[in-house]
């Protein structure tokens, strides 16, 4: 069967989004249900077109996370796990390490709660290091104080999410491109020619999802549909918040031959009350040296490029009043990363803090990718994994960072929900 194939009629198990998360979910509930009929339906003509493959391939080992969430606990366990599967997949893995670097005194009460995080959530061998011992890790770095994670890795995200497909297709599993689903409505109203629609095994079906090439009636549907995802949830008869807001986050390149400056990853110290990320440099699998990402609402919601705007996702942003009222409340850091993602000189400067050899001459402009990021109508930002079941399926609501990290381990408890 071809990706390009129009998908049934009817199957036990549908599944919308083929982003990385999309795909460890098909898989997951293929292995658990091997003699289900399941489908994977993805909007556009490639998998893992956006958030997938727009960024930087950093596995986090759990420092940043409020103990007892869900981003904490399946964050550790997800890059133990994306670990041995890259391993046994002979996938891109290189655990080049992480600095986490205090350049101030103010920050250094702010590395100290990352430490308790790191401890309380088990990050292997974290450590505190002091400012002599930088250069020891990063020769380039300088800095008060660092926390160091040995086991911060890099991958390409976008190479896992194929294998994971490739996974799923063996497992029985079809998935069929250019195919969003539009909306979906429980199927017990009746087959379009009157009689009671049923599934890939013929027990009667609990939803009907529309689609572009005609209705597909299923008995489960999970939706994973990252940038789309509240659109979707919403006309599925979810709630109405939170609502996805789309940033921008734009990179900077550091020119061929002095991307030895890190060895592997330098990140600041995150401020909390920020809903920003700070200058980060990240070697990435292939060698290459990102700094970023900058961190500004988009026009749309897939700006890749600066200027791209849609009349249509930027009027949804803007009716939002979360929209509003997170950048009063930030009006003077989102004016510093609107500056930042026009003028590199400025981010590159932002980076010499903890890099000085770095110059403004050293970089070029780099990748980019959109952030999926749910806002809630006061205006604050939806930190953990949100799963929301509806009578139309499981709608996961907010995948952010780590959710690539926790692909597996996060697949795990949506295929939990989902079967239940």
């Amino acid at each position: 069967m071809s990706r390009t194939d129009r998908p049934p009629s009817a199957c036990d198990i549908a599944v919308a989004g083929g982003g990385i998360l999309g795909l460890a979910v098909a898989r997951e509930l293929a292995t658990r249900e091997p003699d289900a009929r399941i489908v994977l339906l993805e909007a556009e003509v490639k998998l893992a077109a956006h958030q997938s493959s727009h960024n930087s391939g950093v596995v986090h080992a759990g420092v940043y996370y409020e103990p007892g969430s869900l981003r904490a606990r399946l964050c550790v366990d997800g890059a133990a796990r994306l670990g041995e599967y890259c391993a046994e997949r002979e996938l891109p893995w290189r655990a080049s390490g992480k600095l986490i670097v205090a350049t101030n005194e103010a920050e250094l009460p702010r590395l100290d709660e990352l430490e308790r995080r790191g401890q309380a959530n088990a990050v292997r061998e974290l450590t505190r290091v002091g400012s002599d011992e930088i250069p020891e890790i990063e020769p380039a770095a300088r800095g008060l104080a660092a926390l160091h994670s040995p086991f911060t890795a890099v991958t390409d995200f976008a190479a896992i999410a194929g294998s994971f497909a490739d996974d799923f297709e063996k497992a029985g599993g079809s998935i069929h491109l250019a195919c969003p689903v539009l909306s979906a409505r429980p199927a017990g109203t009746g087959s379009p020619s009157g009689g009671v629609s049923t599934t890939g095994t013929g027990s009667p079906a609990r939803l009907r999802l529309r689609t572009p090439s005609g209705p597909l009636d299923c008995g489960r549907a999970v939706f994973c549909a990252g940038l789309q995802s509240d659109r979707l949830a919403v006309a599925c008869g979810g709630s109405i918040e939170p609502r996805i807001v789309p940033i921008r986050g734009g990179y900077l390149e550091v020119k061929p031959g002095r991307e030895d400056l890190v060895r592997g990853n330098v990140y600041p110290v995150p401020d909390p009350e920020l809903p920003f990320l700070g200058a980060h440099l990240t070697r990435t699998f292939d060698g290459s040296l990102l700094i970023g990402p900058t961190a500004m609402i988009a026009g749309a919601r897939d700006a890749y490029e600066l200027t791209r705007l849609s009349r249509r996702d930027l009027g949804t942003t803007l009716r939002w009043p979360g929209t509003w009222e997170l950048m009063r409340r930030h009006l003077r850091a989102s004016m510093s990363e609107a500056a930042n993602s026009i003028r590199p000189a400025r981010l590159a400067r932002e980076a010499a803090r903890m890099v000085p050899g770095l110059t403004a001459d050293d970089v070029i402009p780099g990748p980019s990718g959109v952030r999926a990021q749910a806002l809630d109508r006061e205006g604050n930002l939806i930190e953990d994994f949100l799963i929301e079941q509806t009578e139309a399926g499981v709608h996961v609501r907010n995948a952010p960072s780590p959710a690539a990290t926790s692909s597996l381990a996060l697949a795990g408890l949506i295929a939990d929900r989902a079967l239940t």
